[in-house]
């Protein structure tokens, strides 16, 4: 994506406003499941009951992608094409494609799609685990648009994830909304 200017009438474009309020939806949200998490204020049976489903995956899953959120919505609207920009977008690569393959191994056995354990929002991690690489290869061959287009589609993925994981009944929507 282009950085993003102003535009005639001011203010940013609907879809920089979008991505940026699902951006802080989802940190708000995120926020909130780390202070329970963590005893909140006040640790009762139900945080005490989540805190014990946390496993390693989940552990490596949220120590990802919690640092992706801001660090992609950083990447996308900053300068594009020097030196921060490819070390930056580099690092946030590295935290999808760990986030995604962690994801693999968060379910219950006979569970979920076909009782694999995996649910719809798996499909965002194969999104990602499709679209690095293609991104990647997009921007070597010289195809900025098809990168852009790549890197963009992963961070929108990140947020309608992370926000379908606040369903009520999922580990962080029980955290959050009990």
């Amino acid at each position: 994506m282009a950085k993003q200017e102003p535009n005639i009438k001011g203010g940013y474009s609907l879809q920089t406003m979008i991505l940026l309020g699902g951006a802080m939806i989802l940190m708000t949200f995120a926020t909130m499941a780390l202070t329970q998490m963590t005893g909140g204020f006040v640790a009762d049976e139900n945080t005490m009951a989540v805190q014990g489903e946390m496993n390693l995956p989940i552990i490596i899953h949220l120590a990802t992608v919690i640092p992706a959120v801001p660090l992609g919505a950083y990447v996308l609207w900053r300068k594009k094409g020097d030196a921060m920009h490819r070390l930056l977008g580099k690092l946030w690569v590295m935290l999808m494609v760990v986030t995604a393959i962690a994801s693999f191994w968060i379910g219950e056995p006979d569970t979920g799609i076909r009782g694999t354990g995996l649910s719809f929002i798996h499909l965002f991690s194969v999104l990602v685990l499709v679209s690095v690489p293609l991104g990647i290869w997009s921007i070597r061959i010289g195809d900025v648009a098809g990168h852009q287009k790549a890197m963009q589609g992963i961070y929108i993925g990140l947020i309608v994830a992370g926000l379908f994981s606040f369903i009520p009944g999922r580990i962080l929507g029980s955290l959050v909304f009990g």
